[in-house]
């Protein structure tokens, strides 16, 4: 079973004690080097941050030389020097005793990335300063991702025997963090159990072992130390969270939750847990009536407003989405100090209005969305000179295109496709080919341009470079199935090469076999070869997956040519109430000489 949904509330504590590495890594020393601070900050700045530390610290009297000494090897250090300093400030900490300098030789090591150096001023730190928490972090991680766990389980053992009582649990969640890094999953669960094995009667012990069981894949011990846990008490929702994960049983998952809140309907977390859960199991309507008792409860809950909202879009109840949305970004943006970006709701709300019709209510949202997320904030630019474009104002959406300052070349790529898709919708054909062919000399392997670009070539009917274009993409991108869908469709759209068309499109079948365009093209071969039973069975597929106007001139013309003029008339209106101009549904009916 995925982890279809999260442990809230052990995520929120665990965040709150990490003290690990946040990212993983392939030595000590780099994993380290994050949570280190800032390798650059001079030697007095360090022992004086590091004195508000709660360390018994030596009388040491700063003499010049002392001084002299720190000083130089600050500067050795900045200049890239890093053994000489490194070596400085460990003489000078073994001298002096002082373990605020065996810190800094540690911060030293750990910016160069040298991992046995770090190590050894980090075991030279924790000997200066033994009932310094912050030595014994440091050196717990160094221990479980080296895998010298014999030692670290010394220091987790006196941690959890000096800590007290109440703080106890926090430091259990604590060694599990650290643990949860190891390479060696068994030995860490070993360990865990051995050093846990004093406190059986705690709640948190048995959350830890469900925790490292699950890690060491062993589901079945996982299941039993999380009802162990709720044993122990039976409202944890902590507990239920974690059986519920460890049960690798969606449905058994969701009578857990949906029991529990029968007992504690106040559990807010595992009513959380539970509304996600319905939605994987798609029971939208049962997820729905959790997530509005979440909302009574909480009325300006983020999640539970944007959770909402989005399940009010799936049922297609536009305008109920449309205000939770709008709470949701009221909420994010009256929560002063909270680093929470509203940016995806914004867009959102933009394309409800947009859809509507509403365009400067749209642009209204749109200039609301900030650069806190460089990708979505690149979406909202590109949306704002598409509307721009929707209003009649082609000049100011490639002015609006132009002032967007990116270095990124992928950023680049997706500018000049807009401005080309501009032009285009806009009937500039020449000039959309002409952004796209200075596009693709920018970026000659960029293959959505490049896809773009013989599109672009076929409307103004060059059709051999079209060709080249596409199997230079097929080329580029193997795996790029509207490439091959384009080239076998335009091979039998001018009746040639028809085996070869057959073959091209077969190929994007077998890569997207679902796809209803794909379909329509095979269908399209099918009729220039012929068969056209073979193609009206294509094409009824293709229209039942999308009823698209251009699938139904296809298949209106199939049914033409079978006899079927009732039929092929009524698909060809259907195409004319879509899209009152579309040229294939013009054409067609004059080639056929046929009226509807």
């Amino acid at each position: 079973m995925k982890n279809a949904f999260v442990i809230v509330t052990l995520s929120a504590l665990l965040s709150a004690c990490a003290v690990a590495p946040q990212k993983q890594a392939d030595t000590p020393a780099e994993a380290e080097a994050a949570a280190a601070p800032a390798a650059e900050s001079p030697a007095s700045e360090a022992i004086a941050a590091a004195a508000q530390a709660e360390e018994k610290l030596p009388a040491v009297e700063l003499t010049s030389e002392l001084f002299y000494k720190l000083t130089k090897a600050e500067l050795d250090f900045k200049r890239g020097q890093w053994q000489s300093a490194y070596v400085t400030m460990m003489v000078l900490a073994q001298q002096t005793r002082d373990p605020r300098l065996a810190r800094r030789s540690a911060e030293m090591a750990l910016a160069a990335k040298q991992g046995n150096e770090a190590l050894a001023a980090i075991r030279l730190w924790r000997e200066l300063a033994p009932e310094s928490d912050e030595a014994a972090q440091y050196f717990l991680g160094f221990a479980v991702l080296g895998d010298d766990l014999a030692e670290s389980e010394q220091v987790f053992s006196q941690r959890l025997k000096t800590a007290p009582p109440a703080a106890r649990g926090l430091a259990m969640f604590q060694m599990q963090q650290f643990l949860l890094r190891a390479r060696d999953k068994g030995a860490a669960f070993a360990l865990m159990q051995r050093v846990l094995a004093p406190y059986d009667g705690m709640l948190e012990t048995h959350l830890v072992l469900a925790q490292g069981a699950a890690a060491n894949s062993d589901n079945e011990r996982a299941q039993k130390e999380a009802k162990e846990a709720l044993r122990i008490k039976p409202d944890s929702e902590l507990a239920v969270l974690t059986l519920g994960q460890v049960l690798q049983d969606m449905d058994g998952a969701t009578q857990l939750f949906k029991g529990f809140l029968a007992k504690y309907p106040k559990a807010r977390e595992v009513r959380s847990a539970y509304a996600r859960l319905l939605v994987e199991q798609k029971q939208y309507s049962q997820a729905r009536q959790q997530f509005e008792q979440l909302l009574t409860a909480q009325p300006d809950n983020p999640a539970t407003l944007y959770a909402l909202g989005i399940m009010s879009m799936q049922a297609n109840e536009i305008p109920v989405a449309e205000e939770y949305f709008k709470r949701f970004v009221a909420v994010l943006e009256s929560s002063e100090g909270e680093e929470r970006d509203p940016s995806k709701a914004l867009l959102i709300l933009a394309q409800i209005a947009e859809e509507r019709g509403d365009f400067d209510t749209a642009i209204g949202w749109l200039d609301r969305v900030e650069g806190n997320d460089p990708r979505v904030y690149l979406t909202s630019r590109l949306k704002r000179a598409h509307l721009a474009a929707r209003k009649g104002d082609l000049a100011q959406a490639r002015t609006l295109l132009s002032q967007i300052q990116t270095s990124d070349p992928a950023e680049q790529a997706q500018i000049m496709q807009t401005e080309a898709q501009l032009l285009r919708d806009a009937g500039k054909s020449e000039d959309s080919f002409a952004v796209l062919e200075g596009a693709v000399q920018r970026f000659p392997a960029h293959a959505e341009l490049l896809y773009d670009f013989a599109l672009a070539a076929e409307k103004l009917g060059r059709l051999e470079l079209m060709e080249q274009i596409l199997r230079r993409v097929i080329e580029a991108a193997p795996d790029n199935h509207h490439a091959y869908n384009a080239l076998g469709y335009s091979l039998a759209e001018r009746n040639v090469r028809l085996d070869e068309a057959q073959a091209l499109v077969e190929k994007a079948l077998q890569m997207a076999p679902g796809d209803p365009f794909i379909m329509d093209s095979m269908g399209w071969v099918q009729f220039r070869m012929g068969k056209l039973k073979e193609a009206e069975q294509y094409l009824r597929q293709a229209y039942k997956l999308r009823n698209d106007p251009e699938i139904a001139v296809h298949l209106g013309e199939v049914l033409w040519a079978l006899g079927d003029k009732d039929g092929a008339q009524s698909l060809w209106r259907e195409a004319r109430a879509k899209d009152p101009k579309n040229d294939a549904l013009r054409s067609t009916l004059e080639r056929l000489n046929a009226s509807i």
